[in-house]
């Protein structure tokens, strides 16, 4: 059930549905202000890039906060001409002389449709292999992991320097791009760990794709809350060592 609350648990939604069909949607989590401001034009330039819709993921208490934000130097415009020479499949206002352009996803031909549909997915290994986006902090000699995307990510940066005061060594992983979600990158990081606890505010969603990076190979927990309540730091370090270091 929904609130307006704080909340991460439409990752489900945006990451692994919303409609029919193998399409993939590229999605952004901002940690600030300052991201949600950056990714409107880094949303924008990868969907521009590939054709292909983009999302901004801001949970509820990204959204309601108040920071300084630095605007970007506004773009110049494209001539008709550069709309015209980049992207020949764009309505640019000029269309005498032009071959007629139709764009569709209609197709009655199952062997046509599947030729379409193998198109798609060569996009989506491209975007795989070259729009993947994290964070990581203290991961060279951790021995817990730290998970989470959005405002959980910076409580978890205070629980990692909590947990590093107690001599528990913890690092972060923060993923920037929820797909393509950087599960090479946290396979590398878990070859070194005991554990992994994913902190997110939900029932627990991207735990899966935390198991999936690391082959359920070592443990991996997960700790949140519903409702739009928002966790402390000590909470989560009281979960990372009830959950991982003490069991």
């Amino acid at each position: 059930m929904g609130t307006i609350q704080p909340s991460q648990a439409d990752y489900f939604q945006t990451t692994k549905g919303g409609g029919h069909g193998d399409y993939r949607l590229i999605t952004l989590a901002p940690s600030s202000v300052q991201e949600m401001c950056d990714f409107v034009a880094l949303g924008w330039d990868l969907a521009f890039k590939y054709l292909t819709p983009s999302m901004i993921l801001a949970d509820g208490l990204v959204g309601q906060m108040m920071e300084k934000v630095i605007l970007p130097e506004q773009k110049i415009r494209r001539t008709d001409e550069e709309v015209q020479a980049q992207c020949p499949w764009a309505v640019s206002g000029r269309t005498n002389g032009r071959k007629r352009n139709v764009i569709t996803s209609l197709e009655l031909d199952p062997a046509a449709m599947e030729v379409n549909n193998n198109r798609l997915q060569a996009k989506y290994k491209e975007i795989e292999a070259n729009e993947v986006r994290y964070e990581i902090q203290n991961t060279d000699d951790c021995e817990y992991l730290l998970v989470a995307f959005g405002s959980m990510a910076r409580i978890c940066q205070k629980v990692m320097e909590l947990g590093r005061k107690e001599g528990i060594k913890v690092g972060l992983l923060r993923p920037i791009t929820l797909w393509p979600f950087p599960s090479q990158a946290i396979n590398e990081v878990a070859k070194n760990v005991k554990g992994i606890l994913v902190v997110e505010l939900d029932a627990g969603q991207m735990i899966e794709d935390v198991k999936l990076a690391v082959n359920c190979r070592i443990d991996v927990e997960h700790y949140g809350r519903l409702g739009g309540i928002v966790p402390n730091p000590e909470e989560v370090l009281d979960a990372l060592k009830n959950k991982l270091i003490n069991k």
